[in-house]
């Protein structure tokens, strides 16, 4: 008896599934990035920062959260558990020692080394990043896009779910949601850092893992529309501390939930029946002969180049008859002598690369200059959503703030599911689904322009949900593209297209075009700016930049962000031309 609870214990703890379920509760502590507008104010009054230095701080954050090389290379080196260690201690001491300086427990240091310590605090996300995500693609190899949306969805709530814990501290001190930054996802990486690993989860598939996901995508879109239910009533109703300790217990049942799954399968099995023990021998016996696969991977290489360009355009089983007939040819004028097949120099695209042999193919390239500019586009709504609300004459910005992460997170999972259904149903190119988002931002961005009533809603809505999509669909083609085995380090560089995109879009494009507005209308109406500043020159002095209103401020921004968007879906759709004799060779031969 205790023989076999002990192998229940080994198998639980082995099982694919509570890997994903302790990778969900890591992501939701690589969130803490989204908080930086609600310890800005802390830190800009303790230090006597003003906006400048704020925004400086704001620039280290970003860099600390998109800078993930040495992530990326540590969890191919260390044990996952070492990488999500280093992970935990950048974050401890990083948020810890800004905590004890805006407490004045420590002496104050210069505005460089406060830089340093947030970007080396943020900078511990993409441990879990990388980490939560390598492990997901490898134990899902056959779910890539469902498994990298949920896990970046979560990382995306993470912000909404620390807020809500800390509304149950009502700390009247504002410096301990620093404190709670520092400490919270530290205990929680230190409590599964030893769970999250690959666990050879092509193994373990199973028929009910089609109702295992959508279990788990229940729970996000329940949570999802939880937190936005629990921040709307926060916001509106003057609730007792006692209601939200509530609302926070049921967030936890939420959270929780999911492990349920890995409990049911390990404890209390269903037999197997023998259809599905008949294909789990099939999975091992085809990643053990690989090597025999390898050798007609130069056969299909050749077929890339001899195939006549019709063959594309064929119906999937006809395609993939022509493609088999072609091969068989190749092989067989091989072994006679007839022609000389070239080996190969490097990898071809749905292998293996390192980050240098994926940095010289062209697809790469598209992949992260499309990322770039509609996630660049994206996060420079993000960024300015606050102005952009208050100068079209709306006083509750937070709640615009508020929305979008909500929009973004359902993005990330909806973008990994629908992805994941052209791929396996239609045997499309993944990059068409990034295609769609960045059309629906572009329109997005054109109803901002516009500036109709209520348009920000509808403008909110189709930039979060677009936005969100790029960070489920990009992980997941990057892995099918290059492979798994430097998916780490791949990873993390097409990160670098978030602060490049927010730094140009963002912090030259759009500001620059809100001052020359501002400037324009405090010409226009001096009388206008000269009492607002009689009225703070005590407090903000002579240098409080002029505020802009009206539609006008982000119109042209918000055009140039509609056009880039055009620009990142004819991108995408090269790659999808690119990349569909790729799609079919890797999904088609599982297609009916």
């Amino acid at each position: 008896m205790m023989v076999r609870v002990g192998e229940r214990v080994v198998a639980f703890f082995n099982n694919r599934w509570l890997v994903l379920v302790a990778a969900m509760w890591i992501q939701s502590c690589a969130g803490i990035g989204y908080l930086f507008g609600s310890i800005s104010p802390v830190i800009k009054s303790s230090l006597n920062y003003n906006q400048r230095q704020i925004a400086k701080l704001g620039v280290a954050k970003d860099l600390g959260d998109s800078v993930g090389f040495l992530a990326g290379s540590l969890c191919e080196l260390l044990p996952m558990w070492a990488a999500l260690l280093v992970g935990a201690f950048q974050n401890f001491v990083g948020y810890g020692w800004v905590w004890l300086i805006v407490t004045g427990r420590a002496p104050p240091l210069p505005l460089w080394a406060m830089c340093l310590l947030i970007f080396v605090g943020t900078n511990g996300e993409t441990y879990f990043n990388t980490a939560a995500l390598v492990s997901g693609v490898q134990n899902f190899p056959r779910s890539r896009g469902p498994v990298v949306g949920i896990l970046k969805g979560f990382a995306g709530l993470g912000g909404a779910i620390l807020t809500q814990i800390y509304a149950v501290i009502h700390a009247p001190d504002h410096a301990s949601l620093i404190f709670m930054i520092a400490v919270g996802p530290t205990m929680v990486i230190i409590a599964l850092m030893f769970i999250v690993r690959p666990v050879g989860g092509h193994k373990q598939i199973r028929s009910s893992d089609g109702m295992s996901v959508r279990f788990i995508y229940s729970v996000c879109l329940l949570l999802a529309a939880y937190l936005m239910a629990v921040m709307l009533l926060e916001d509106l109703v003057e609730l007792s501390h006692f209601v939200i300790v509530i609302f926070t217990v049921v967030l936890f049942i939420l959270l929780a939930s999911p492990i349920v799954i890995p409990v049911s399968m390990s404890f209390f099995p269903k037999p197997i029946d023998p259809a599905e023990a008949a294909l789990l021998p099939e999975t091992e016996k085809q990643e053990s002969s690989k090597s025999g696969h390898d050798v007609n991977e130069i056969i299909f290489s050749e077929v890339e180049d001899e195939k006549p360009k019709e063959v594309d355009l064929l119906p999937a089983s006809e395609r993939q008859k022509r493609i088999a007939q072609l091969q068989a040819k190749l092989a067989q004028a091989a072994a006679e002598g007839a022609v000389r097949i070239k080996r190969r120099r490097g990898p071809h695209r749905g292998e293996d690369f390192t980050l240098m042999q994926a940095l010289i193919k062209a697809d790469f390239w598209l992949l992260f200059f499309s990322l770039l500019l509609g996630s660049g586009s994206g996060l420079t709504v993000i960024d300015n959503l606050g102005q952009m609300s208050q100068s079209l004459g709306y006083d509750n910005t937070h709640i615009f703030v508020s929305l979008i992460s909500i929009w973004n997170f359902l993005g990330r999972i909806g973008g990994g599911y629908f992805s994941e259904v052209i791929v396996r149903d239609y045997i499309y190119p993944r990059p068409v689904a990034m295609a769609i988002a960045q059309l629906i931002m572009a329109f997005g961005h054109f109803f901002l322009a516009m500036g109709w009533p209520g348009a920000i809603y509808l403008g909110t809505l189709m930039i979060g949900l677009g936005y969100g999509a790029h960070w489920a669909i990009v992980p997941a083609a990057a892995s099918e593209l290059f492979g798994l085995k430097k998916f780490g380090a791949l990873y993390n560089f097409l990160t670098l297209a978030n602060p490049a995109g927010s730094l140009v879009f963002s912090g030259l494009i759009a500001s620059s075009i809100y001052d020359s507005e501002a400037e324009k209308q405090a010409h226009l109406h001096p009388h206008h700016q000269g009492n607002m500043g009689s009225i703070f020159i005590g407090s903000l002095g002579h240098n409080d930049p002029p505020k802009c209103e009206g539609a006008i401020c982000f119109f042209l921004t918000s055009m140039i962000m509609s056009g880039l968007c055009i620009i990142a879906f004819v991108l995408s759709m090269l790659l999808v031309y690119r990349t569909k004799i790729v799609y079919a060779h890797l999904y088609g031969k599982s297609h009916p």
